[in-house]
């Protein structure tokens, strides 16, 4: 479930990069969650790092893993979709 929130915040705010305190803040999940999943996704090359500011680490999403770019057209197709039942919910309404 943790995965799946950090995924969702790094896939919506997917051009930048963020600190760690930024990742577990925004997507809901805990300081400790967060160092015990990010390993993993590192490691699958999900996720990278990109920068370093004083102290604090920088990581966003590898748009270029082609897992990654799977998840961004199925996240991508599912807003759409939603925007579109919206769309016509207002059309009609009008």
């Amino acid at each position: 479930m943790a995965n799946t929130r950090l995924l969702e915040f790094l896939i919506t705010g997917r051009e930048f990069d963020y600190s760690l305190t930024d990742m577990a803040e925004n997507a809901g999940i805990g300081w400790s969650t967060l160092h015990r999943i990010l390993p993993g996704l590192e490691k699958q090359k999900i996720v990278i790092k990109t920068r370093e500011i004083g102290r604090a680490k920088l990581y966003k999403l590898n748009q270029q893993n082609q897992e990654v770019k799977g998840l961004i057209k199925i996240y991508d197709g599912i807003i759409k979709k939603q925007l579109e039942k919206i769309e016509k919910k207002t059309v009609i309404k009008a």
